[in-house]
C-alpha cells in the first residue's frame, strides 16, 4: 500500500508472487484496512477482485487475516462474506460471529452442514433471529445450545425455550445460562422452578439423609415462594392464564400457592387460579369471593376441597385487599403483605405465633392434617 493510503501495483503483486504466508497476510491486513478507510470507488473493486481471489488462497493463515479484518465490514460483498463463513471453522468463526453481510439464509446453510464450532459461532452473534435460535436448538448439540443460552442478544420464542428443556432440561450447563437470561416466559420460568427443585431434592436426600417426603415439602415450598416471587414482578393476565394452565396440568396448581399469591397482594393470581382449581368460570368466582355475607368464598373452597384453615387466610387475605389502596408497588406490597400478616395473627389471637405467612401456612397445613387424622 502506498503512502497516501492507495493501493500499489506493488500490493498486489506481493499478495500474487510472495510465497511467505506471513507476509501475504500482513498485506492482507494492510489492504482490508483500506478498505475499510480510505479507499476510492476503483480501488475498492480492485481490493474486492483480490480478495475474490485470496478466499481461496492455499494458506490457512492468509484466510483466517482476511476474515478477522473483513469480519466488520458492514457492506463487504456477499459472495466473499459467504465463501470465507463456510470455510474450516478456524478462518469461518470471525464472519460467523461478527459479520452483517451474512444473512438468516447463510446462516441456516451453515448450520445445516458445518461443524459445531461454526454453529457456536453462529449462536454467539450480537444478535440472534428467532428462527436461527430454532435451527441452533435443533442441532442437539450441547456446546451449541448452551451458547445460544448465554447469549442474551439471541432471540428465542417460547417453543424453542420449550424444545430445548425437553431435551436439555436435566442439564445445567444449558438450564443455568437459561435461567439467567433477562427474559423468559413464564411458562419457562416455571418449567425451570420444577427442573432446579428437582435436583435439590435428590441433594437433600443423598447428603442430608432426609426422608423423600420431607425433602419433596421442602422442594414444593421452595417452589412456591420462587413462582409467586416471578409472578409478583408484574405479568400479563394472558401470561397468568398460561402459568395457571401449566401449573394444573402438572399438579402443581396448589392451594398454598393460590393462597401464597393472594398474600402477596396478586388477586388477579387469586382469582384466576381459585376459577382452574375449581373449574369455574373466573366472572363467578369473582362475584363468589367478593360476597358480603362470605358465604360464597366458603361455598367455592368446599367445592375445591380447600382446607378450613387455609379458607380462614384467604378471607383475611380478601378483606385487607378491599380494605387497602394496593398499587401493585414493592414498597406497597411489602405494606400489604405485613397487614396480611397482622391480620392473620391477630385474627386467630395466639393460636398461631409467626413472622411471616409462610410460617403461618405451613402451621395450618399441620393442624389440617392433625385434624384429618384425628377424624
Amino acid at each position: 500500500m502506498s503512502n497516501n493510503g492507495s493501493l500499489s501495483p506493488a500490493d498486489v503483486e506481493r499478495l500474487l508472487t510472495d510465497r511467505s504466508a506471513e507476509v501475504r497476510a500482513e498485506t492482507v491486513e494492510k489492504i482490508a484496512g483500506g478498505l475499510a478507510n480510505d479507499f476510492s470507488d476503483t480501488e475498492r473493486r480492485e481490493a474486492e477482485e483480490i480478495f475474490r481471489l485470496l478466499v481461496n488462497d492455499a494458506e490457512v493463515l492468509v484466510r483466517q487475516t482476511l476474515a478477522e479484518t473483513l469480519k466488520s465490514i458492514p457492506d463487504l460483498p456477499h459472495d466473499i462474506a459467504k465463501t470465507l463463513a463456510s470455510d474450516i471453522a478456524d478462518v469461518a468463526t470471525p464472519m460467523l460471529s461478527f459479520s452483517d453481510a451474512l444473512t438468516d439464509e447463510d446462516l441456516f446453510e451453515i448450520i445445516g452442514s458445518k461443524s459445531d464450532l461454526h454453529q457456536a459461532a453462529v449462536a454467539s452473534r450480537a444478535t440472534v433471529s428467532e428462527a436461527v435460535s430454532d435451527k441452533l436448538a435443533d442441532t442437539g448439540s450441547e456446546d451449541v445450545v448452551a451458547t445460544l443460552m448465554e447469549n442474551d442478544g439471541a432471540e428465542i420464542s417460547e417453543d424453542t425455550f420449550e424444545k430445548v428443556l425437553d431435551q436439555f432440561g436435566d442439564n445445567e450447563k444449558i438450564s443455568a445460562p437459561m435461567a439467567h437470561r433477562s427474559t423468559l416466559p413464564i411458562t419457562v420460568t416455571e418449567r425451570l422452578v420444577t427442573m432446579v427443585s428437582d435436583k435439590l431434592r435428590d441433594h437433600l436426600v443423598t447428603h442430608h439423609e432426609l426422608p423423600p417426603g420431607v425433602a419433596t415439602d421442602l422442594i414444593l415450598e421452595n417452589r412456591e415462594k420462587t413462582m409467586i416471587g416471578f409472578i409478583k414482578d408484574g405479568a400479563s393476565h394472558a401470561d397468568l392464564v398460561d402459568l395457571i394452565d401449566q401449573l394444573h396440568a402438572n399438579g402443581r396448581l396448589t392451594p398454598t400457592i393460590i393462597l401464597r399469591a393472594l398474600c402477596v397482594g396478586d388477586v388477579d393470581f387469586f382469582e384466576t387460579a381459585m376459577a382452574k382449581y375449581s373449574d369455574i368460570a373466573v366472572a363467578n368466582v369473582h362475584i363468589l369471593v367478593n360476597d358480603a355475607g362470605g358465604k360464597g368464598l366458603s361455598q367455592l373452597c368446599e367445592k375445591s376441597n380447600i382446607p378450613g384453615g387455609l379458607q380462614e387466610i384467604m378471607k383475611v387475605g380478601l378483606e385487607v385487599a378491599t380494605e387497602l389502596d394496593f398499587d401493585g408497588s414493592p414498597g406497597d406490597r411489602e405494606r400489604y403483605r405485613n397487614q396480611v400478616i397482622e391480620r392473620v395473627l391477630t385474627h386467630f389471637e395466639d393460636k398461631f405465633d409467626g413472622e411471616n405467612v409462610d410460617y403461618l401456612i405451613g402451621k395450618l397445613g399441620a393442624s389440617e392434617n392433625v385434624e384429618s387424622a384425628a377424624a
